[in-house]
């Protein structure tokens, strides 16, 4: 029988249907009001005061101890600056005016390679701005300074244009700014064109920057007075001070290196080394980097050199004063807070926008679960101090006192204080210091002048370095190759088409024509070398000098040969063309070019140089040119053979 319901003043319910049992659920624990007041339901009352004793106790609140909260604090602070910068041999006073990293990084713009000019987009906008300059003080020298300094067309039956006119985007371009030369001298600039032939209104505009920054008794007029043109010693001095203007305004718009090559760049380790100091008593703190590749400055890039106590004296030392500075602070300090942290107080929930459980780290995962382990265990246990570092600092916290709700203070040492090599210190930003095992550590923070994020363009060129464990070598293989546009171009489309153009100079009576075999030749022959493309450079190990066990990779070269060529004739050799692996052949004499052994791993690396753009704090902007190295692909095979029996093929 169903039981019977009754309302509260005791009269029955009659029923009209069916009872249906209902299931009651409840999915979370809040008050509900039931009437305006809310008094009541913010309470959050306990029906059982047992039970929420026994909650306290299951979580562990009762083994916590009775620890007065932080009322106020006292730090004494030792800062200093940074004011020197070395790269290789050479020590240059350091300013804040230039963010460090640029100043590591940067790279000559290449405008030339070997006997070819490149950088052609550069040169017209170095050639644009000087014809602004003369059209801004009303100087009518245009068609001077075009006819001195104007492009050549580069022409398509001549062998030392192979670089240009194998390139058809190349060639079209440098056939649209160029202008035609008299016959009787191709290669000078300073050769009067054609009468007939149309001036292009296009400037070469390095070689003038170039002639003015070589020398400073150079001047912008050089060359240009001739039989129609007389320049009066006014419109010289115009000139020369526009000339001035010109070298100021590219080196504001491209920042370049003090010396022709940046020093910090180690070719034969294919990473950045550096050392920069800050005075330190009677001494300098030393820092060092020996293995910047990453593109990306910063603290954990540095080590402390602990046997190096000073640099190399600096002839014009920068007029400041001290750098170093010692002071004390009060104040009161602030708990640290984030987003989902737990919530100490009662009926608050956390903030549901962080999902802890959505973190699923692995075993390895080391910094993830260091995070979620201060994330789930600690929520008003620790403070935070501001204190505001200027750029370019070097601060060491001396002594720290804390005052508690009770009127006790507590002397707090630096948990990373011990020894440098003791595994169980807890350290966070510190720097490695470079010695033996018993060096104590350093508890110094660096605040690095570096740019804190930064514009980077399309490789400019790119080259993986491979390993290559059937030929026992390491190969250069260059991707991306600069043309003299400016741009790039992939390196196996620019190999192809620059070998296709060479065999168009190899002598057609040089070449063999045979209709085929003869009845009584073999249909075999003995090849002793085969050959691989020519974008790959070779890099053989070599002993190392004085020295019979351990080795490092020397650039090699591979022999260009053609298709009928006159074997009388030893090949030339194929030459690199990006300037990562050109290192020592562009100079006044070539030389060889080693790279440490241990720099190329089994995984291989892959080197790019691109531009890169940053905006510093005083709002000036900087664009360089940078290195950059990443894993590479892994091992590989070329292809490369040696004594073979191959099939001989009709002709």
């Amino acid at each position: 029988m169903p039981k019977q319901l009754f309302r509260p003043d005791g009269t029955k319910i009659e029923r009209t249907s069916k009872f249906q049992p209902n299931i009651t659920m409840w999915n979370r624990v809040e008050g509900r009001p039931r009437t305006q007041n809310f008094e009541r339901a913010l309470r959050g009352e306990f029906r059982d005061a047992l039970w929420a004793l026994s909650k306290q106790w299951q979580t562990g609140e009762f083994q916590g101890e009775d620890a007065g909260s932080v009322i106020l604090a006292k730090v004494h602070m030792k800062t200093t600056e940074l004011n020197k910068f070395k790269s290789g041999d050479q020590s240059l006073t350091y300013s804040k005016q230039v963010p460090l990293e640029v100043q590591v990084e940067t790279q000559e713009i290449p405008f030339e390679q070997g006997s070819e000019e490149i950088s052609l987009d550069l040169r017209l906008l170095m050639g644009r701005q000087w014809l602004k300059l003369l059209k801004k003080e009303n100087l009518n020298l245009k068609n001077e300074y075009l006819k001195k300094y104007g492009f050549v067309i580069p022409k398509p039956e001549n062998e030392s244009h192979a670089r240009k006119c194998a390139h058809i985007e190349v060639w079209q371009s440098l056939s649209a700014v160029g202008n035609v030369k008299k016959e009787s001298n191709l290669e000078d600039p300073s050769t009067e064109f054609r009468a007939e032939g149309k001036l292009r209104n296009c400037m070469d505009g390095y070689r003038l920057y170039k002639y003015l920054y070589e020398n400073s008794l150079h001047h912008a007029y050089d060359g240009i007075e001739g039989e129609t043109t007389v320049l009066d010693n006014q419109t010289k001095d115009e000139l020369d001070v526009l000339g001035d203007k010109f070298v100021d305004w590219f080196q504001k718009l491209f920042y370049q290196p003090t010396n022709k090559n940046n020093s910090s760049w180690r070719p034969s380790y294919l990473e950045y080394q550096f050392e920069c100091s800050a005075p330190e008593g009677d001494g300098e703190k030393v820092l060092m980097a020996d293995e910047y590749y990453h593109g990306h400055l910063d603290w954990y890039n540095l080590d402390v050199h602990e046997s190096l106590t000073r640099l190399q004296d600096i002839e014009e030392e920068r007029t400041v004063l001290s750098p170093e500075n010692s002071f004390t602070l009060s104040f009161i300090p602030a708990p640290v807070t984030f987003a989902g942290m737990p919530n100490s107080r009662y009926w608050a929930m956390e903030d549901w926008r962080t999902n802890l459980g959505a973190i699923k780290p692995n075993t390895t995962d080391i910094n993830q679960l260091m995070v979620l382990d201060f994330a789930l265990n600690y929520a008003n246990d620790w403070f935070l101090l501001p204190y505001t570092l200027p750029v370019g600092s070097i601060a060491n916290v001396a002594g720290l006192m804390v005052t508690n709700v009770f009127g006790e203070n507590v002397w707090i040492n630096a948990a990373g204080s011990g020894r440098d090599e003791d595994w169980q210190r807890w350290s966070m930003f510190h720097l490695n210091t470079r010695g033996s095992m018993n060096v104590p550590s350093d508890l110094s923070l660096v605040l690095l002048p570096a740019a804190s994020k930064s514009l980077e363009g399309r490789p400019l060129e790119e080259v993986f370095l491979m390993r290559d464990e059937v030929s026992n070598m390491v190969w250069g293989i260059e991707t991306k190759i600069p043309l003299a546009t400016g741009k790039s171009k992939r390196g196996k489309e620019a190999a192809l088409e620059l070998r296709a153009k060479l065999q168009q100079f190899v002598s057609e009576d040089s070449i063999d024509i045979n209709t085929g075999l003869s009845e009584n030749e073999a249909k075999i022959r003995y090849q002793i070398v085969n050959s691989v493309p020519e974008q790959w450079i070779p890099f053989i190990p070599v002993h190392k000098d004085n020295d019979k066990r351990e080795i490092q990779l020397q650039r090699a070269a591979m022999p260009r040969i053609l298709e009928g060529m006159n074997t009388s004739i030893p090949p030339k050799k194929i030459e690199p063309r990006t300037s990562l692996l050109r290192n020592g052949l562009d100079g006044d004499s070539r030389e060889a070019y080693f790279i440490h052994e241990e720099e190329v791993p089994r995984a291989g690396i892959r080197i790019i140089k691109s531009f890169q753009r940053t905006r510093w704090t005083n709002g000036k902007v900087f664009n360089w040119i940078g290195y950059k190295k990443e894993v590479g692909r892994g091992e590989g095979y070329s292809g490369l053979a040696f004594d073979q029996i191959v099939e001989k093929k009709d002709k």
